[in-house]
């Protein structure tokens, strides 16, 4: 069962959300050659402020 695990700065809609786990879900069952329903995806939000790359938080960019 291939677990998915997505992490974004929030702000995205639920739209976008559900568009994105239909795409990654058909086309991981598709390279894995496993069912759809074994495709699981979790979405997490974060912060600008709780997220940091190259030493910088992203909310100071």
């Amino acid at each position: 069962m291939p677990l998915i695990h997505v992490s974004l700065f929030e702000g995205r809609s639920i739209e976008q959300k559900r568009e994105y786990a239909k795409v990654v879900t058909a086309e991981t069952a598709r390279i894995l050659k496993c069912a759809p329903e074994a495709v699981d995806i979790i979405f997490e939000d974060v912060k600008k402020s709780d997220w940091a790359s190259a030493g910088k938080l992203a909310s100071d960019t």
